[in-house]
């Protein structure tokens, strides 16, 4: 296949290319641009970041798990690019050189690409926008002083790319309004196509699917991509409800979630890292089924309706009857995921990720309680937890022994023995079974220990 987009500030098509092409490979095999570097190639560590911009902005992405075709019509900019036409160098180079904040200098082109798109967005909170880079060598003091340096230099001309818009003469694209079955751009087109191709494998952000290719080596087969699709993405809020697209991505659902649910919105803040959370989407997050993913325990303590469609119908069911076993979803061939809806109202859920790093990790629990109090009564209890069992799953034992019983430390303990009827953890690397019981059960305490008013953050604790 062929895929054009702007690379550089120069229009370029990569041709005869696999789908499945990361623009990691296809940058320094076939363009000799070496500065973007292979590290974890698993979107961790960010030695591979460049920027991307398309309609919704400009956004660090990692280039090791970004396929080509997810790029048509974009403008990616390199750490080749950064600097202007006439050599001179972009502030936050100047200020890196400045503040020695490089040393071995593997991390470095990473750290200035995400630097130089956080600097022309205005960003300022860089130990959020830098936490997808890792560096080993010379520590993050300098490199956190060198982003502030630069905070309020100009943004270079050569930095305000537009995406390139496809056209009927660009070699090997499709005609204008024409539709390439692999790239489609209509909620009808594509849902029509799907149900009649349902072994394709679907690409939404490919920070799943990516790992697929990258780390288990394995042939997709036919592909997808979604992220044209129209009607997928983006939030709307009415009086009622919260209606969440798709292929919504976890950086635009964040400030939703923080004017309606901080608590969510403070554990997506966790998810992975930036470059991560501006490709990830919500409904992949959902529809893959990880028993460890950090959307679904939260969605399923907000009493979120799952959408789906195949073809011409549709149907809706609650999230807590999606996940029926381990890889294995209530999903038909050829059906997908839409939108999500959550109902509007008072805010009563916390949300507790445990990880042995705090950005960045795999969650051994996550938590999310939704726990309705009123004149010191349990209202309504949800407790859906991931890490505990095969599938991100309620706790319906332990939500019995809240409801409609005084909110009590005694209740609450009694909340706790319950979980141990609702969930029989596993051991694995990341938890031993008896330390994820524990955890679990701690986080309900936690929450009553918060609505008497005690610090339990990690971030507000100090010996």
């Amino acid at each position: 296949m062929n895929v054009s987009f702007r690379l550089n500030g120069e229009d370029v098509t990569a041709t005869n290319v696999s789908p499945t092409t990361t623009l990691l490979d296809w940058l320094r095999e076939t363009r000799g641009l070496t500065g973007t570097k292979e590290g974890c190639n698993e979107g961790d560590c960010g030695a591979c970041s460049v920027i991307v911009t398309d309609d919704t902005g400009v956004l660090p992405l990692n280039a090791c798990i970004l396929f080509l075709p997810q790029l048509r019509g974009k403008a990616i900019r390199t750490v080749e690019g950064i600097s202007a036409p006439d050599g001179t160098l972009h502030p936050v180079q100047q200020a890196m050189i400045d503040h020695h904040g490089s040393q071995c200098g593997f991390c470095t082109p990473g750290f200035i690409t995400t630097m130089a798109a956080n600097h022309l967005n205005g960003r300022t909170d860089h130990d959020t926008a830098l936490a997808g880079n890792l560096c080993r060598c010379t520590g993050y003091a300098p490199i956190i002083r060198a982003a502030k340096a630069a905070e309020n230099t100009p943004v270079p001309d050569h930095m305000h790319d537009m995406p390139l818009l496809l056209a009927e003469n660009i070699p090997g694209e499709p005609q204008a309004g024409a539709e390439p079955p692999n790239h489609p751009t209509t909620l009808d087109g594509f849902a029509d196509w799907y149900a009649a191709n349902p072994d394709t494998t679907l690409v939404a952000g490919a920070t799943d699917v990516g790992l697929w290719v990258t780390k288990l080596m394995r042939d997709l087969g036919e592909t997808a991509f979604l992220s044209h699709v129209e009607g997928l993405r983006g939030v709307t809020v009415t009086d009622d409800t919260i209606t969440i697209g798709a292929m919504t991505t976890l950086s635009d659902l964040h400030p939703v979630m923080a004017e309606h649910h901080p608590a969510f919105a403070e554990l997506i803040r966790r998810y992975g890292s930036a470059q991560v959370r501006n490709a990830a989407t919500i409904g992949g997050n959902v529809a893959n089924g990880s028993p460890i993913g950090d959307g679904p325990p939260a969605l399923i303590a907000l009493d979120a309706t799952l959408h789906l469609r195949r073809g011409p119908q549709t149907r809706s069911l609650p999230i807590s009857e999606f996940f029926i076993d381990y890889g294995k979803q209530d999903r038909a061939k050829g059906e997908f995921l839409t939108h999500i809806t959550l109902p509007r109202g008072p805010d009563y859920l916390r949300c507790y990720k445990l990880s042995k790093r705090f950005d960045q990790d795999i969650s051994a629990v996550c938590g999310a309680l939704w726990i309705e109090v009123a004149d010191g009564t349990v209202q309504t209890a949800r407790l859906a937890f991931g890490g505990m069992a095969a599938t991100p799953k309620r706790g319906f034992k332990a939500e019995a022994a809240l409801s409609q019983k005084p909110w009590t430390e005694e209740s609450v303990h009694a909340a706790m023995a319950a979980l141990a009827q609702d969930f029989t953890p596993l051991s694995d690397m990341r938890a031993s079974a008896a330390y994820r019981m524990e955890a679990a059960q701690n986080m309900l305490l936690r929450a009553w220990t918060e609505d008497q008013g005690a610090p339990t953050s990690v971030l507000e604790i100090r010996a």
